[in-house]
């Protein structure tokens, strides 16, 4: 063969070569999706009175506010969604997970579990029931802490439907007995980038599910109902 044709070949080479990379890697990711979505083993239902009673709500968190200042409509999804559920009766107490910088609220920094209590309070939830998780960093975090540190293994995830088919994949692969409640969603519009990130985070759930996920910041243990909220 020729230099000439051999130049010709391999960008064709290098192209088929980068495509059948590219359709792996879509293999995995829709892979992911689906197994995430159908491996958690209970069912995600929209209304409260489907749900069997537990200790607690796991309440999964996001930020109150968007970049530009506006508010997040899934952070006002999941708290009416958690006040309703509590509302219900089928919860006593709930556990509301985010993520909080250092020193939180008292250092001028973020804080969703504070902002989340906060909301809950206005909808109507006595504050001696809400329990705050600082170091629910991701849901990687929240699940197996509700367990870990709160000694829950019957709760009732509250979140957006996809987050919580990634929440109850994690229990049941750490053997937990969780429920979803399905708080109202965003318009896929709003929420693309959003979407996008979940496919990542499917991909991390499948390698901490096979690795054997424990929660990676530990803490003093919490009793739910016994110790005062913190």
């Amino acid at each position: 063969m020729s230099e000439a044709g051999a130049a010709r070949r391999k960008p064709k080479g290098r192209l088929a070569g980068l495509a059948a990379m590219a359709l792996g890697c879509c293999a995995s990711a829709a892979g992911a999706w689906i197994h995430v979505g159908r491996a958690g083993g209970a069912p995600i239902v929209a209304t409260a009175t489907a749900l069997q009673p537990a200790t607690a709500g796991l309440v999964l968190g996001t930020s109150a506010r968007v970049g530009d200042g506006h508010p997040n409509a899934f952070f006002a999804a999941r708290m009416e969604a958690a006040a309703l559920l509590f509302a219900s009766g089928k919860a006593e107490y709930l556990i509301v997970s985010g993520n909080r910088e250092l020193g939180g609220r008292a250092a001028g920094g973020y804080d969703e579990p504070s902002d989340m209590r906060d909301a809950l309070i206005a909808l109507g939830v006595p504050p001696e029931r809400i329990y705050r998780d600082y170091a629910g960093f991701h849901t990687l975090d929240s699940v197996p802490r509700a367990h870990e540190v709160f000694g829950q293994t019957r709760v009732i995830v509250v979140s957006q439907r996809y987050q919580t088919e990634r929440a109850l994949f994690l229990a049941a692969a750490n053997g937990l007995a969780f429920q979803g409640l399905e708080a109202e969603d965003v318009p896929l519009r709003y929420a693309i980038k959003t979407r996008l990130r979940e496919i990542g985070s499917r991909l991390a759930a499948e390698y901490y599910a096979f690795a054997g996920s424990r929660a990676r910041y530990g803490g003093p243990t919490i009793r739910v109902g016994v110790d005062p909220p913190n």
